[in-house]
């Protein structure tokens, strides 16, 4: 009769059991990307594109010169909505008929294709607390009202909790053409590499546009994140929350190279805990976007987010939203932390 299996064998043999489940993964995961690389651009394929107008020629942002690129960006949403409602597309049209309010300040706008836009709620040039919110998949001009309605919950508990005379302003930022949630793009650091220096650009701006010492802090939600984690190398910002986030393409906070507080919350709501945080060569791009940035070996300040659910994080009410307004407005000893 054999010996029972000493207890350092029944170590080695779990751990042969967790490599073989993990390439047994990778190995599911890499023929699922290649059919949505081949099978999702063909569906989108199908739909035509919607007429608009170039950008409008703004000139140089100053705080004295912002209120007419307001106005030049309103007009040329306005002009989009007409084209788009002579093409026969009224959810488009609707869309930018709603930017095109005289009650929205648009720093920047492109109707083309999927669309871009640059959104301020508040006194931008009078700002002490500035948040700027980087989109994940799925967000466009056709979308823009569930990111509107994130950003605007958001400066409403801004105002609400800052100190007396202390502005606050919320920058919701459409400004790269996001991935769609079923698609090979979501799972690759592409768009977010293509993203980054727009996003350090955008950085750069507000700090011309705001008072000296204003705080600046990024809130990257979902593969906005990834954006946040590529362009986060020499950003000037004094926070980075990352919500949701299915990794950065970094293995640890240390690794985005930047002198930012890293923060990361994922409600127990979220599905996004159960994408595989690996990180694979394929063809020519990588696949996956590495360590959990929840996880204790990222390294990031884990704070609250309660039962948020994926698209829950900007619930007025929430913990996670009340934890993203403390961070933005520099309040860290109040953040909740888990």
């Amino acid at each position: 009769m054999g010996r029972a299996p000493t207890e350092k064998t029944a170590r080695t043999t779990a751990r042969t059991t967790v490599r073989r489940a993990a390439r047994t993964a990778r190995r599911a995961l890499i023929p699922a990307l290649l059919t949505a690389a081949l099978v999702v651009p063909l569906a989108g394929a199908a739909r035509p594109g919607i007429p608009a107008p170039p950008p409008a020629a703004v000139g140089r942002l100053t705080p004295a010169t912002l209120h007419s690129a307001y106005e030049a960006n309103r007009a040329d949403a306005a002009e989009a909505a007409r084209m788009a409602a002579a093409h026969g597309d009224g959810h488009r049209a609707a869309a930018d008929r709603a930017l095109a309010a005289r009650s929205r300040h648009l720093l920047a706008y492109d109707g083309r294709g999927a669309g871009l836009a640059t959104e301020v709620l508040g006194d931008l040039a009078a700002a002490a607390r500035v948040a700027v919110l980087v989109p994940g998949s799925d967000t466009s001009l056709d979308t823009y009202g569930r990111f509107h309605r994130a950003a605007a919950a958001l400066y409403r508990d801004l105002t609400r909790r800052a100190p007396a005379g202390t502005r606050v302003a919320v920058v919701a930022w459409l400004g790269y053409r996001t991935p769609g949630t079923v698609s090979a793009t979501v799972t690759t650091t592409t768009r977010a590499e293509h993203a980054a220096p727009r996003l350090r650009a955008l950085v750069r701006q507000l700090r011309a546009l705001t008072p000296a010492g204003a705080r600046l802090s990024l809130l990257c939600h979902s593969y906005g994140s990834v954006v946040c984690g590529r362009a986060a190398a020499g950003l000037d910002a004094d926070d980075i929350a990352l919500v949701g986030s299915p990794g950065t393409g970094a293995g640890t906070a240390a690794g985005l190279r930047t002198r930012a507080r890293i923060w990361a919350a994922r409600g127990t709501g979220d599905w996004v805990a159960h994408v595989p945080h690996v990180r694979a060569d394929l063809l020519f791009t990588t696949v996956g976007f590495g360590t959990d940035p929840v996880s204790r070996a990222f390294g990031a300040r884990v704070f609250d987010a309660a039962g948020a659910d994926h698209s829950g994080y900007f619930t007025p009410g929430s913990a996670s939203l009340a934890n993203l307004a403390r961070i933005t407005l520099g309040e860290t000893s109040e953040v909740t932390r888990v």
